[in-house]
């Protein structure tokens, strides 16, 4: 398997994107980058297969065991998986003849931080 970049939210050394989205508008770099996040998250089956992967005890698991769970082939698994990985949302090792994902904590809080509002920040509710 091939190493690619990722091409994670908020890890520009100015972190310029992770600012909440209700406090300024998005500058087009800025929204580029989110749209490529939100895209990933917009598909059902990804947002099951991070749904699944997030909630894995041990923090990963292997993409034998999530195939199952869908009536979609492993190819098209695996293409879905790709595309989280692409939007910086999941990483993964390939061991032996199988791949295990885990999810980046740290993509998922820059993402809610984002879209955080103020209110919502010393609200207790």
């Amino acid at each position: 398997m091939s190493k690619q970049e990722l091409v994670m939210l908020g890890q520009d050394t100015d972190d310029a994107c992770c600012g909440q989205l209700a406090a300024a508008p998005l500058d087009e770099d800025q929204a580029a980058d989110l749209a490529k996040v939100f895209k990933a998250l917009g598909d059902p089956v990804r947002l099951r297969l991070l749904s699944m992967i997030a909630s894995r005890d041990g923090g990963e698991v292997c993409v034998c065991e999530l195939t199952p769970a869908f009536d979609l082939s492993q190819p098209t698994i695996s293409h879905h998986l790709k595309l989280l990985r692409q939007a910086g949302l999941v990483d993964c090792e390939r061991r032996g003849t199988w791949v295990y994902y885990w999810v980046l904590p740290a993509a998922l809080e820059r993402l809610a931080a984002v879209l955080k509002t103020p209110q919502a920040e010393g609200a207790t509710t």
